[in-house]
């Protein structure tokens, strides 16, 4: 078998071991609609971030009462990810996706206006449960519709959802900037949201597994606990970009405040190119040496900011976490299509909670260890985790 049909041959499955197999086989508008699906989420959650400012303002909180608040939006997350598997699988990755955009649609507004901090913790909490809700039902819609196509289309799905994040962020950035009001910029996403569900939300699955009233939720076992577990990982690095690269920049690398941003800035762009890329590179070198090199590059990243005393270089190794790191979960999640432990969306369901956990844990561990030890040392554990990652490629990506 040569090298292009044995890297194929990793995804096609015949007709009755696929989960649609009781269904009509997804095609061309169903690979569409997981897209714009995967948009809207990552699309929603980012236009969040440009009003914490407003939010923190409005409710006249300090940094840590901030932080504790914006807690409940990982709390909401967590509540709904175990059990959307069961949901999607009752009520159909379809009506899931309708009924959490609506939620997140409802509470944008309070976010927007509210002063009270009680509302404040409700609107967060709805919408994180609503967004977490989101992530777990588009996953297990793509890991359906990939397994149908017969190729590897997952880096693509999380593409969009990277990219779905840079243009929330970036357009609701430059409402505000130029002087709409919080509440006019959230209807503008409101219209967004709306207006794409209405367009291309029929031909969303209106089934989520063929069974119809399975568990509630089951615990993660054998391998899909392993995937978890590497998911655990990668998310846990993507947190720590998020809320200490700025941090490590300043205090490490003398890096001016206004520029600190650039290096988490840099980690997203490459990740989004790395994955609006990956279906290509994955079908072409297969799911394992993706998980090893790309957990490699990152660990290298991350090596490289620490190592070398040079603020460019350390812009330079978080763009290379965030190449490493693009296509390691796509290609986790697409392994949980082919395990035959779990159900495919339970299986989703308790990799995307675990996944999450570490987003959640991340900077959390980070600081802990910083302030026991050092930044540097704390970046160091990343990177030798990230490690564990590459060295179980071969476990993780050919189930």
């Amino acid at each position: 078998m040569n090298k292009v049909s044995e890297n194929k041959s990793r995804f096609e499955l015949p007709l009755d071991e696929c989960p649609a197999s009781k269904h009509p086989v997804p095609g061309l508008w169903e690979q569409i609609s997981t897209r714009v699906a995967f948009f809207i989420g990552g699309f929603a959650i980012s236009a969040w971030a440009p009003l914490v400012p407003y939010a923190k303002e409005r409710l006249g909180v300090d940094e840590a009462a901030l932080g504790l608040l914006l807690l409940c939006l990982g709390a909401g997350a967590i509540s709904t990810m175990p059990f959307a598997g069961t949901m999607a699988a009752r009520f159909g990755c379809r009506r899931m996706i309708w009924f959490a955009s609506l939620f997140i649609c409802i509470s944008f507004p309070f976010l927007a206006t509210t002063a009270s901090l009680p509302v404040a913790v409700i609107a967060l909490l709805i919408f994180g449960a609503a967004v977490g809700m989101v992530d777990v039902v588009i996953n297990i819609q793509a890991v359906i519709v990939e397994k149908a196509s017969g190729r590897a289309m997952m880096s693509g799905f999380h593409g969009l959802w990277s990219l779905g994040g840079f243009i929330g962020a970036g357009s609701m950035s430059g409402l505000l900037g130029t002087g709409a009001s919080p509440l006019v910029a959230v209807l503008c996403v409101i219209v967004t949201i709306v207006g794409l569900l209405l367009i291309f939300g029929r031909y969303l699955l209106p089934y989520g597994s063929d069974e119809e009233h399975g568990s509630l939720f089951i615990l993660p076992k054998g391998i899909v606990l392993f995937i978890g577990f590497l998911c655990f990982i990668v998310y846990l690095a993507e947190g720590s970009m998020l809320d200490w690269s700025a941090v490590f920049l300043t205090s490490l690398r003398g890096v001016d405040f206004s520029y600190a941003g650039l290096g988490y800035s840099l980690f997203s762009v490459a990740m989004m190119m790395g994955r609006l890329n990956g279906d290509h590179i994955v079908f072409k070198f297969g799911g394992k040496k993706i998980v090893l090199f790309g957990g490699i590059c990152a660990a290298a990243g991350v090596a490289i900011a620490i190592f070398i005393p040079n603020w460019a270089v350390s812009f330079i190794g978080f763009g290379l976490v965030g190449l490493g790191a693009s296509n390691i979960v796509p290609v986790l999640y697409s392994a949980l299509g082919r395990q035959k432990v779990m159900p495919t969306n339970l299986a989703v369901s308790a990799v995307s909670t675990l996944g999450y956990s570490g987003i959640l844990a991340g900077p959390a561990l980070i600081g802990f260890i910083a302030h026991t030890l050092s930044l540097s040392f704390a970046f160091f554990v990343v990177a030798v985790m990230l490690l564990v990652v590459a060295v179980s490629s071969r476990v993780a990506a050919e189930v």
